[in-house]
């Protein structure tokens, strides 16, 4: 089957209406394009932007949650404690980098350590069992270099880190080679609903569907406006985060989060699959949904967290400094909601849990459709597939002998940073998604986000992306 991906100037495809369009190509949109693809359904996904994942799922602190804190008997409890599971299983089927680091929730004042026991019953309640409490003792055992004052530590051995692109991009590439149509540089300018069809405005075209999902992250209830609905407003909530060094790698073990607030997890400090260090994120309610820019103030705000909780790390170097948005909606817990009379579902108000849970999001997604008026028919396996090995945990192309005797590529460095190979490069600007730009080969390879952010490769790694593209 030859995958189907538009782009801006390509006309939209004719024929028949879609069975499904899912609006929105970040994880959970292109989670749910993946599961819709197992079944014989004319799919299309639309995204507004020139690559997938290009929102929210592009800037986040990469965390494979347990679901430990998540309030008890809501649909993201049970979604992320699923998700969990399934991701983890497709993360070791596809290759996607995972390291199971654990994580210590670390209390600094007494009230803070008086609210551990509630947690850890929290815990157990959302059916984790594995946590436990550390004393001040314990605790500075297990983390040498963190900051004086700990006074104990609950601990979650199964919280680990993840590939936050190599996810989503494993999701589109086998939604699109099972069949999904991809439609990228397709903003939905407006939505009409009759006689059992969907009519969607696009800045490209007009498609029509039968049952719209919303999966619009940031803009879902927008989505939702132009469909009649004004149930939630996505107020973003700006999380601005420094990635050290991989010299600063050695400081932590685990993923030191701190008491949980209202407002979000608050700063933690975590490894990265990279073999960097993140400290992060801020909690900003913001108005407008395109600020991702960072601010002087947010950073001395997190260098001033980091201090405490691991001194040595302020001594290291900055490799970057990056901003995301989550898409608050002031109810803590996912608003999905299936709407028969319109056949449409949407999908909003996920959450930093979304990565974790996009797999079970999917599922339960697609177990609404028989009450919109949509049997999906029978679910087919999807084919395997292996995505490029980005870890630093996995066998990288330039310290493969036998790869590179078998194709000298992979042995010509390009980006001497992240010691990303020719051959690494060539496959992702040849792959079913290749990327548009310097940032989607980024999130593709590495290439570019190391020490120098591209100074010394981005000319060619430009001119290697335009070759492509001409």
């Amino acid at each position: 089957m030859t995958p189907t991906v538009t782009r801006a100037g390509q006309p939209l495809p004719g024929g028949p209406p879609y069975d499904v369009t899912v609006i929105g190509a970040g994880v959970v949109g292109t989670a749910i394009a993946r599961e819709l693809a197992r079944y014989p359904l004319r799919t299309a996904l639309v995204e507004a932007t020139d690559d997938i994942a290009n929102g929210t799922s592009k800037a986040n602190t990469a965390i494979l949650h347990t679901g430990f804190d998540a309030v008890p008997g809501t649909l993201e409890a049970r979604l992320v404690r699923e998700g969990q599971r399934l991701l983890a299983a497709h993360a070791e089927q596809t290759g996607i980098p995972v390291e199971r680091v654990g994580a210590l929730l670390v209390a600094w004042d007494q009230e803070q350590l008086d609210a551990l026991p509630g947690l850890l019953a929290k815990a157990e309640r959302n059916g984790y069992h594995a946590a436990r409490l550390l004393d001040a003792e314990e605790t500075a055992a297990r983390e040498p270099h963190i900051g004086p004052g700990a006074l104990g530590a609950l601990e979650i051995p199964d919280e680990a880190v993840i590939c936050p692109w190599t996810t989503p991009l494993s999701y589109a590439t086998q939604a699109v080679r099972a069949g999904v149509h991809l439609h990228l540089d397709c903003p939905v300018q407006d939505l009409a609903y009759a006689d059992g069809l969907h009519t969607l405005t696009t800045g490209r075209g007009t498609l029509r569907t039968g049952l719209l999902i919303n999966a619009a992250g940031l803009y879902a209830d927008a989505i939702d406006r132009l469909l009649g609905h004004d149930t939630f407003t996505v107020r973003p909530r700006r999380g601005q985060l420094i990635v050290f060094d991989k010299l600063a790698r050695d400081l932590v073990g685990h993923i030191l989060l701190p008491v949980p607030t209202a407002a979000g997890k608050g700063v933690l400090v975590a490894p990265t699959v990279f073999g960097n260090v993140l400290l992060g994120p801020t909690a900003e309610d913001l108005d407008d949904k395109t600020a991702t820019e960072s601010t002087a103030e947010g950073l001395a705000l997190l260098r001033e967290k980091g201090r405490r909780i691991l001194p040595r790390l302020l001594d290291e170097e900055v490799t970057a400094v990056y901003a995301g948005l989550r898409a608050a909606t002031g109810q803590e817990d996912y608003r999905i909601t299936a709407r028969p009379e319109q056949r449409s579902i949407t999908v909003g108000g996920i959450r930093s849990t979304g990565l974790t849970a996009s797999m079970a999001i999917a599922e339960y997604v697609v177990s609404l459709l028989p009450g919109t008026g949509l049997d999906p028919g029978e679910p087919a396996e999807l084919a395997p597939l292996t995505m490029p090995a980005l870890g630093e945990g996995a066998d990288r192309p330039y310290l493969d002998a036998g790869l590179i005797a078998r194709d000298p590529a992979y042995g010509t460095l390009v980006c001497h940073c992240e010691r990303v190979t020719e051959g690494e490069i060539r496959d992702a600007l040849t792959s079913t998604l290749p990327p548009r730009s310097t940032e989607g080969l980024a999130r593709r390879t590495r290439a570019g986000n190391g020490r120098c952010q591209g100074f010394h490769c981005g000319a060619a790694i430009r001119a290697r992306i335009e070759g492509a593209r001409s």
